[in-house]
């Protein structure tokens, strides 16, 4: 499925279920908390806090695609093109990193995982 596709059944969703998109602002809002969802999961599964019983039934994958949706709301609602704008910023990352990630002494070192 390609960003374009991506685009379109969203905007299709919002004008069959949704009614119409939330102002950007809200969207906003509603990305900074879905952020912040997968912020905890992340945090508890896999970081040092312990997760609590309530939070073991989260799913990862939905709250990151909760993150998706809402981004694309937010590209539907501004005119962004996402094919587009994706190929470029991996344009802009291959050439910007292409050889300072390789050469990161950091990055070779085992942690243990």
């Amino acid at each position: 499925m390609s960003w374009k596709d991506i685009q379109k059944e969203v905007d299709d969703w919002i004008k069959n279920v949704g009614v119409r998109y939330f102002n950007e602002l809200t969207n906003m809002a509603i990305l900074t908390e879905e952020v912040g969802e997968v912020a905890r999961i992340i945090a508890r599964r896999y970081g040092e806090q312990s997760e609590k019983e309530s939070d073991k039934a989260k799913d990862l994958g939905e709250e990151l695609a909760d993150v998706i949706f809402v981004a694309v709301c937010l590209a539907n609602q501004t005119g962004v093109d996402l094919e587009k704008a994706w190929k470029k910023r991996m344009e802009s990352k291959t050439a910007r990193d292409k050889e300072r990630h390789q050469a990161n002494e950091k990055l070779k070192k085992d942690d243990g995982k």
